[in-house]
């Protein structure tokens, strides 16, 4: 005991600022030029290297006009094929949820299980068990997303079938009829 105690250092003391210390934005006075009155206002002078605005320049903002004026003068029907109506929207969400929420909750409640199982001493669920569970599970609601998309029918007035399977095979090549008419 009287080693360690003969060994013990004395207090470190910090000297200079920490370089991390962070240091508040500096406001600077600025006046506002109205015609009626000048006021005194405080700005905010600060902007991390990076995340500033771009600097644009007029030969690009008038390319970047230039672009849009000539694209807004094609037809309307481009537009209106990419709308999906609210309806569909509302279907395709409810579906997307059921198809993720359900493997999601189905495997957090396994592995809940494997736990009190291991737990109480009832089984000693091997290691691989888990992992395969949540591997299947969360890959599988990771899929939900696709499918729960692809099986909505798109027709506001149709509301498909439970699982979506018949909408799921009309959509499929519809998805990649786009992709092969571009290759053509």
């Amino acid at each position: 005991m009287e080693t360690l105690s003969s060994l013990a250092l004395p207090p470190l003391y910090i000297t200079k600022a920490s370089p991390l210390r962070r240091r508040s934005p500096t406001l600077h006075p600025t006046t506002m030029n109205k015609p009626s009155s000048p006021t005194r206002t405080w700005e905010l002078h600060a902007e991390a290297k990076g995340f500033g605005r771009p600097a644009v320049s007029k030969k690009r903002k008038q390319n970047d006009e230039d672009i849009t004026n000539t694209t807004s003068g094609r037809d309307g029907d481009d537009e209106d094929d990419d709308k999906i109506p609210s309806v569909v929207f509302d279907r395709m969400i409810a579906r997307i949820l059921f198809y993720v929420g359900v493997p999601m909750i189905t495997g957090v409640a396994l592995l809940q299980l494997f736990s009190i199982l291991k737990d109480q001493h009832v089984w000693d669920v091997p290691l691989w068990l888990p992992f395969l569970t949540t591997l299947i599970a969360f890959g599988s609601s990771a899929l939900g997303i696709a499918y729960g998309t692809l099986s909505t029918s798109l027709d506001p007035d149709k509301e498909g079938s439970v699982l979506g399977w018949e909408e799921a095979q009309q959509n499929w090549p519809e998805l990649w009829k786009e992709e092969n008419e571009r290759e053509r």
